[in-house]
């Protein structure tokens, strides 16, 4: 999970998906920018649409949540967007994340996890 906002806000790693890149790709490369640690991709787990504003401009935005298997890397922090990031269990990240959308996704994923494949 990273931090933002000063360390208020807990949540899943994120950003804006290049030209000519699949969501699946930004979504490794965000998590690999924000948090320094690397993976592949299992399973798509929702698309959260928000609005948002930046001054006066108003966002619209989609993020497509993806369950990730960890390969590789150590925990790093991105100094320029992220106030922190943590490894933390499933039942503590759904507890943390700061918006319900979010912890909606991590429930899919922990049913996702805790079912025999």
């Amino acid at each position: 999970m990273i931090a933002t906002h000063n360390g208020k806000r807990w949540g899943l790693p994120k950003g804006h998906v290049r030209r000519g890149e699949t969501s699946e790709a930004a979504a490794l490369r965000e998590i690999a920018e924000e948090t320094g640690l690397h993976g592949v991709v299992q399973t798509h787990l929702t698309t959260i649409e928000y609005w948002f504003r930046i001054g006066t401009l108003r966002i619209h935005k989609y993020v497509d949540l993806f369950l990730v298997q960890y390969t590789l890397g150590d925990i790093q922090p991105q100094p320029s967007e992220v106030d922190a990031a943590e490894w933390v269990d499933i039942e503590s990240a759904i507890a943390r994340a700061s918006f319900q959308r979010e912890r909606d996704a991590l429930s899919s994923a922990r049913l996702i996890l805790s079912t025999p494949r």
